[in-house]
C-alpha cells in the first residue's frame, strides 16, 4: 500500500490536502478556506500551494523515532513500505499533539481499526512489574503513535475511573515513558527534574511516577479545560527546519521566535518562562534541552494568543553521557560548565532583570526536591551523583 494523498484538517473544519507527486510534498488548501482553517503559523491559508522537498516541518512535527519507530517498523515491514506518508496518516490521525489532523480511508479501511478501549491513570501507576506494562501498551496502541521522540514513549487513552463517566473522543490522554534497559532509572530521574520545575513555580503538565517507579507518565498540555484541541507547534516546525535539524540554531533564537509569534502581553512572561526552563536544564545537566523540546500553544492562528507551552522532557542526561553538553548554543558556547556565565548573558536577551535570584530560586528548588524523595533517590545513585555534578558549580557561584 502507497499512499498518495491525505486529507489534513483541524477542529475549525477541513484543511486541504497533502500530495507526495514527482519527490515532492505538495499542500494545498481548499478552495475558499477559511483563515482559522490554517494548519501553522508558518502556513496561513492562500490559493498557492506550499512545496517541498521532505515533509514540510508541521507534518514532521509528531514522527515516531527510536523505539516506537522501530516498533512499528517492526509491525508493518512484512506488508508495507513504512515511508513519510504513512507514518503521517498514523501519527496525525488519532489524537496527535497539537490541532492538525490527518486523514486516509484507504489506510483505515487496510488496518479496520478496533475501539481503543483507554486506560486508566490508577492502573498504570499501580503496575506491579509482573508482566512487562509498557511493551504491552505500545503493542496495544502504537498504531495511534501521535507523537515524537528518542526517548520510549507511547500516547494512550486514559479511561475514566469511574465507569458512569461516558468514554468519549474527548476523552484525556496519557504520555507514558519508560527508560527501558537502555536508560536505567529514566523514570525517576525525569520524575525528579520535572519535580523540580514545579517547586520552582514554572508551568509544567500533570506528571506522576507509577508506584514501581518504572514509569513517567504525564497528561497532555495541548488540550483546553473542555479536552479540545489547542494549537502546538515546536521550535523546530517555528523556524522551518526538519526535525532532524533540532540540535542546530540556539537558545537565542528560541527567544527571537517568541517576540515574532506571541503577542505583546505574552513575551514577557513567556521569554522569563524560557530563561528558567534553560537555567534548570544547565542545573540539572540536561543535554537534550533542543529545538522540539521548546515549543508554543495558541487556540487557532488568527487569534494571536500564543505563548509558551509548559516546561516537558527535562531530564539528567549526564547520568547516560558523562561529558555530554548542551543541546544548543547559549550564547556562543554548548558547555554545561560554561553555562554559568552564559545564562547571565541570556538573562539581557530575555530581558530577565534579575536573574542571579531566578538561579537561586532554582536551586532552592532542587535542593528541596532532593531532600523530599530520599528513596527515590537511593534507588538511582547514578542518577543523583549526575544531578549533584551538575549542580554543584551553580551552587558555588551563586549561593
Amino acid at each position: 500500500m502507497k499512499l498518495s494523498a491525505l486529507n489534513v484538517g483541524c477542529p475549525q473544519g477541513d484543511s486541504g490536502r497533502l500530495y507526495f507527486h514527482d519527490e515532492n510534498y505538495l499542500f494545498r488548501y481548499q478552495d475558499g478556506g477559511a483563515a482559522n482553517t490554517a494548519i501553522s503559523l508558518l502556513m496561513p491559508v492562500r490559493v498557492g500551494e506550499y512545496r517541498h522537498r521532505e515533509l514540510h516541518p508541521v507534518f514532521q512535527m509528531n514522527l515516531p523515532e527510536g523505539y516506537v519507530l522501530e516498533q512499528l517498523r517492526n509491525r508493518l515491514a512484512k506488508t508495507v513500505d513504512v515511508d513519510p506518508m504513512l507514518l503521517l496518516a498514523l501519527s496525525g490521525g488519532n489524537a496527535p499533539i497539537g490541532r492538525v489532523f490527518v486523514h486516509s480511508e484507504q489506510l483505515e479501511n487496510w488496518l479496520n481499526p478496533q475501539p481503543f478501549t483507554g486506560e486508566t491513570l490508577e492502573s498504570v501507576l499501580r503496575w506491579d512489574g509482573t508482566e512487562d506494562l509498557f511493551a504491552e501498551l505500545v503493542d496495544r496502541y502504537i498504531l495511534r503513535a501521535g507523537i515524537s521522540g528518542v526517548q520510549p514513549k507511547v500516547l494512550v487513552p486514559e479511561r475514566p475511573d469511574v465507569d458512569e463517566q461516558k468514554f468519549t473522543s474527548k476523552t484525556s490522554d496519557l504520555i507514558i515513558k519508560s527508560g527501558r534497559d537502555e536508560f536505567p532509572g529514566l523514570a525517576i530521574n525525569e520524575f525528579l527534574c520535572m519535580s523540580i520545575a514545579k517547586e520552582a513555580g514554572m508551568p509544567v503538565p500533570e506528571f506522576y511516577l507509577s508506584d514501581n517507579a518504572k514509569l513517567f507518565v504525564m497528561r497532555r498540555f495541548d488540550r483546553d479545560d473542555a479536552l479540545n484541541p489547542l494549537g502546538f507547534e515546536d521550535m523546530a516546525v517555528l523556524m522551518g527546519l526538519s526535525a532532524e535539524k533540532k540540535y542546530s540554531k540556539s537558545y537565542s533564537a528560541i527567544a527571537k521566535a517568541v517576540r515574532l509569534y506571541c503577542p505583546p502581553e505574552q513575551i514577557n512572561i513567556s521569554l522569563r518562562q524560557l530563561f528558567d526552563s534553560v537555567a534548570l536544564s544547565c542545573i540539572v545537566g540536561n543535554g537534550d534541552a533542543h529545538l522540539k523540546n521548546f515549543g508554543l500553544l495558541y487556540s487557532e492562528p488568527g487569534q494571536h494568543d500564543a505563548r509558551l507551552a509548559p516546561a516537558y522532557d527535562i531530564v539528567n542526561t549526564t547520568a547516560y553521557i558523562e561529558q555530554d553538553v548542551l543541546a544548543l548554543d547559549l550564547v556562543g558556547n554548548k558547555s554545561l560548565f560554561a553555562s554559568r556565565q552564559g545564562l547571565l548573558d541570556f538573562a539581557v536577551t530575555c530581558e530577565v532583570a534579575n536573574p542571579v535570584e531566578r538561579i537561586r530560586h532554582l536551586l532552592a528548588a532542587y535542593k528541596t526536591v532532593i531532600g523530599r524523595f530520599p528513596e527515590l533517590c537511593q534507588q538511582v545513585p547514578h542518577v543523583v551523583s549526575a544531578l549533584n555534578r551538575s549542580a554543584e558549580p551553580f551552587m558555588r557561584s551563586f549561593a
